[in-house]
């Protein structure tokens, strides 16, 4: 059995800019993580929790349970981290060669988010979040068919109300699906939720997620500050699986896939002579422009 252990990409909310007041987040939601066999997730964890706290022992001083103390990945992985913190870098690519050494591939999957604000991209949060599902659920089984072995999911604890809404949606999926996707029979059940707290396996989920966060901020944002990501986390390049991928929104380039998201020459912003149309207009225009035309064309 393979065990896959994800977390969210980003949060489902409209984005509109790194300079907007209120929609400033990540340009794109979906999921990622790390696929393992079974009998080696064990392993996994345990090497997790000893370079953890190797690494945070200045602050885990008198914690009475040192594997349930957490550092998000978004601590992890900041702007600077490869010049005030590369200690954590080193920490988390050694974490990676062991996981792949013991049979682990990384995983991602998520869709580019519609410039602007809620309104003017009609934005539906829970629909968000469950078309990024699917496809994930899609993707890891067929990673698992490949492997001609079955799987098992675990996702971050979220709270009850949500686990209700979101639990009928995945079981209809899955099983709608089967029936014309074998690929899906290889899913023993719905993802199962546990609190990061009690597993070392989803805090490094949590690590590998907030990895490829960056990744896409750099792919997506023309002044991203995280150019520094395509050298120094490398070691992801030939960990992710061949069904991972970044769904673009509307592009006339093809999506990112696998080792893509960490190309240094970036296809969104190649290298020009001149100034660029979005650098002459402000960008608040252009999305009032977009959205006009997106009206019209919902009113036929």
């Amino acid at each position: 059995m393979l065990l896959a252990y994800i977390d969210e990409i980003g949060e489902t909310g409209a984005f509109v800019s790194k300079r907007d007041a209120r929609f400033n987040t990540i340009p794109a939601f979906g999921y990622a993580g790390f696929i393992i066999p079974a009998e080696e997730a064990r392993h996994v964890g345990s090497v997790f929790v000893k370079e953890k706290c190797t690494l945070f022992a200045a602050e885990m001083t008198g914690v009475s349970n040192p594997g349930q103390w957490e550092r998000k990945g978004a601590d992890i992985f900041r702007p600077n981290t490869h010049i005030n913190y590369p200690q954590q870098i080193r920490v988390f690519t050694a974490l990676v060669r062991k996981a792949v050494a013991l049979g682990a591939r990384c995983f991602f999957y998520a869709d580019e988010k519609p410039l602007g604000t809620p309104k003017q991209t009609q934005l539906d949060p829970e629909e968000r979040e469950t078309a990024a599902m699917r496809e994930t659920l899609n993707r890891l089984c067929r990673h698992a068919d490949s492997k001609n072995d079955s799987l098992m999911v675990l996702i971050d604890q979220i709270n009850e109300s949500q686990r209700a809404k979101r639990l009928p949606n995945m079981y209809r999926h899955i099983l709608g699906r089967a029936a014309e996707r074998q690929e899906m029979l290889r899913i023993v059940e719905p993802p199962m939720h546990v609190d990061s707290v009690l597993s070392a396996n989803i805090q490094f989920a949590d690590w590998v997620a907030a990895a490829v966060t960056r990744a896409i901020d750099y792919q997506l944002i023309e002044d991203s500050p995280y150019s520094w990501v395509t050298g120094e986390l490398g070691v992801l390049r030939r960990s992710f699986t061949f069904e991972s991928k970044l769904h673009l929104h509307q592009k006339s380039i093809g999506d990112f896939t696998n080792s893509d998201i960490l190309e240094q020459r970036r296809r969104l912003f190649p290298l020009a002579q001149g100034q660029r149309v979005s650098q002459a207009v402000d960008p608040a225009i252009l999305r009032r422009i977009h959205g006009a035309a997106l009206s019209r064309q919902r009113r036929g």
